[in-house]
Protein backbone atom coordinates (compact mmCIF):
# COMPACT_ATOMS: atom_id res chain seq x y z
CA UNK A 1 0.00 0.00 0.00
CA UNK A 2 2.73 2.33 0.73
CA UNK A 3 4.37 1.64 -2.83
CA UNK A 4 1.48 2.49 -4.38
CA UNK A 5 1.06 5.71 -2.37
CA UNK A 6 4.20 6.88 -2.88
CA UNK A 7 4.20 5.93 -6.32
CA UNK A 8 0.99 8.28 -6.85
CA UNK A 9 3.20 10.65 -5.19
CA UNK A 10 6.03 10.96 -7.77
CA UNK A 11 3.78 10.75 -10.34
CA UNK A 12 1.65 13.94 -9.36
CA UNK A 13 4.79 15.97 -8.23
CA UNK A 14 7.71 14.89 -10.88
CA UNK A 15 5.53 13.74 -13.73
CA UNK A 16 6.20 10.30 -14.52
CA UNK A 17 6.09 9.40 -18.47
CA UNK A 18 3.07 8.09 -19.67
CA UNK A 19 4.93 5.13 -21.06
CA UNK A 20 5.93 4.03 -17.13
CA UNK A 21 2.09 4.27 -16.92
CA UNK A 22 1.31 2.22 -20.00
CA UNK A 23 4.08 -0.27 -19.02
CA UNK A 24 2.26 -0.60 -15.16
CA UNK A 25 -1.11 -0.91 -16.48
CA UNK A 26 -1.77 -1.84 -20.39
CA UNK A 27 -4.35 -4.54 -20.28
CA UNK A 28 -3.17 -8.12 -21.44
CA UNK A 29 -5.89 -8.50 -23.87
CA UNK A 30 -7.80 -6.04 -25.52
CA UNK A 31 -11.80 -6.07 -25.39
CA UNK A 32 -13.33 -2.89 -26.54
CA UNK A 33 -14.41 -2.83 -30.11
CA UNK A 34 -16.90 -0.39 -31.95
CA UNK A 35 -17.48 1.10 -35.06
CA UNK A 36 -16.18 4.64 -35.27
CA UNK A 37 -17.74 6.71 -38.17
CA UNK A 38 -17.03 10.97 -38.12
CA UNK A 39 -18.78 12.53 -35.66
CA UNK A 40 -22.13 15.23 -36.86
CA UNK A 41 -24.04 17.41 -35.24
CA UNK A 42 -26.48 13.88 -33.99
CA UNK A 43 -26.05 12.18 -31.11
CA UNK A 44 -22.64 10.95 -30.88
CA UNK A 45 -22.44 7.46 -29.39
CA UNK A 46 -19.10 5.92 -30.54
CA UNK A 47 -17.90 8.44 -33.78
CA UNK A 48 -14.52 10.48 -34.26
CA UNK A 49 -13.89 14.27 -33.80
CA UNK A 50 -10.80 14.68 -34.36
CA UNK A 51 -6.64 13.41 -33.71
CA UNK A 52 -7.07 12.83 -30.55
CA UNK A 53 -10.73 12.67 -29.64
CA UNK A 54 -13.20 10.51 -29.61
CA UNK A 55 -16.77 9.37 -28.28
CA UNK A 56 -17.17 5.78 -27.09
CA UNK A 57 -20.61 3.95 -25.99
CA UNK A 58 -21.48 8.14 -25.51
CA UNK A 59 -18.60 8.64 -23.45
CA UNK A 60 -16.18 11.75 -24.74
CA UNK A 61 -12.80 10.74 -24.39
CA UNK A 62 -9.33 12.30 -25.48
CA UNK A 63 -6.04 10.61 -26.12
CA UNK A 64 -4.18 11.50 -23.05
CA UNK A 65 -0.47 10.59 -24.17
CA UNK A 66 -0.66 12.67 -27.89
CA UNK A 67 -1.77 16.14 -29.06
CA UNK A 68 -2.94 16.56 -32.75
CA UNK A 69 -3.63 19.83 -35.31
CA UNK A 70 -6.92 21.11 -33.91
CA UNK A 71 -9.96 21.58 -36.63
CA UNK A 72 -12.13 23.66 -34.51
CA UNK A 73 -10.83 26.11 -36.14
CA UNK A 74 -8.06 25.16 -37.56
CA UNK A 75 -5.17 28.32 -37.29
CA UNK A 76 -4.10 27.99 -40.67
CA UNK A 77 -4.22 25.70 -43.71
CA UNK A 78 -1.19 23.67 -42.53
CA UNK A 79 -2.89 22.40 -39.38
CA UNK A 80 -6.11 21.88 -41.18
CA UNK A 81 -4.76 19.03 -43.45
CA UNK A 82 -2.85 17.55 -41.20
CA UNK A 83 -5.62 17.74 -38.59
CA UNK A 84 -7.59 15.76 -41.45
CA UNK A 85 -4.89 13.28 -41.73
CA UNK A 86 -4.41 12.47 -37.91
CA UNK A 87 -8.56 12.34 -38.39
CA UNK A 88 -8.82 9.63 -40.54
CA UNK A 89 -5.60 7.56 -39.23
CA UNK A 90 -7.42 7.85 -35.62
CA UNK A 91 -10.26 6.72 -37.39
CA UNK A 92 -8.29 3.92 -39.11
CA UNK A 93 -6.36 2.62 -35.76
CA UNK A 94 -9.89 2.50 -33.97
CA UNK A 95 -12.10 0.54 -36.46
CA UNK A 96 -8.73 -1.81 -37.10
CA UNK A 97 -9.73 -4.05 -34.34
CA UNK A 98 -9.98 -4.15 -30.58
CA UNK A 99 -8.67 -2.19 -28.26
CA UNK A 100 -8.34 -0.77 -24.51
CA UNK A 101 -8.40 2.11 -22.71
CA UNK A 102 -5.84 2.81 -20.10
CA UNK A 103 -6.22 5.75 -17.55
CA UNK A 104 -3.33 7.75 -16.23
CA UNK A 105 -3.02 9.93 -13.84
CA UNK A 106 -5.64 12.51 -14.23
CA UNK A 107 -8.99 10.83 -15.01
CA UNK A 108 -10.71 13.81 -16.70
CA UNK A 109 -9.76 17.05 -18.37
CA UNK A 110 -11.11 20.22 -17.73
CA UNK A 111 -13.47 19.68 -20.38
CA UNK A 112 -15.28 16.91 -18.74
CA UNK A 113 -13.39 14.61 -21.34
CA UNK A 114 -12.04 11.27 -20.16
CA UNK A 115 -8.43 11.39 -20.71
CA UNK A 116 -6.95 8.02 -21.78
CA UNK A 117 -4.36 6.54 -23.82
CA UNK A 118 -5.73 3.93 -25.99
CA UNK A 119 -3.52 1.13 -26.90
CA UNK A 120 -3.86 -2.08 -28.54
CA UNK A 121 -1.53 -5.22 -27.81
CA UNK A 122 -0.21 -2.88 -25.16
CA UNK A 123 1.25 -0.38 -27.59
CA UNK A 124 -0.30 3.04 -27.61
CA UNK A 125 -2.15 4.10 -30.57
CA UNK A 126 -0.91 7.80 -29.78
CA UNK A 127 2.64 6.89 -30.58
CA UNK A 128 1.61 5.28 -33.92
CA UNK A 129 0.40 9.00 -34.45
CA UNK A 130 3.78 10.24 -33.36
CA UNK A 131 5.78 7.91 -35.73
CA UNK A 132 3.69 9.27 -38.50
CA UNK A 133 3.65 12.79 -37.93
CA UNK A 134 0.73 13.07 -37.39
CA UNK A 135 0.46 14.06 -33.60
CA UNK A 136 3.08 14.90 -30.89
CA UNK A 137 3.79 13.86 -27.78
CA UNK A 138 1.60 15.42 -25.48
CA UNK A 139 3.96 18.05 -23.00
CA UNK A 140 1.22 19.48 -20.35
CA UNK A 141 0.35 22.74 -22.93
CA UNK A 142 -0.68 23.01 -26.43
CA UNK A 143 1.73 24.35 -29.29
CA UNK A 144 1.01 26.15 -32.70
CA UNK A 145 1.37 23.79 -35.65
CA UNK A 146 1.22 26.72 -37.92
CA UNK A 147 4.76 27.64 -37.41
Amino acid sequence: MALIAAGGYIAEHYQVSDRLVLALTAPKVDTLRATFPYCTDSARTSCIVDGDTFWLSGEKIRISDIDTPELSPPRCEAERVKGEAAKRRLRELLNAGPFSLVAGWRSEDRYGRKLRMVTREGRSIGEVLVGEGLARRWEGSRRSWCE
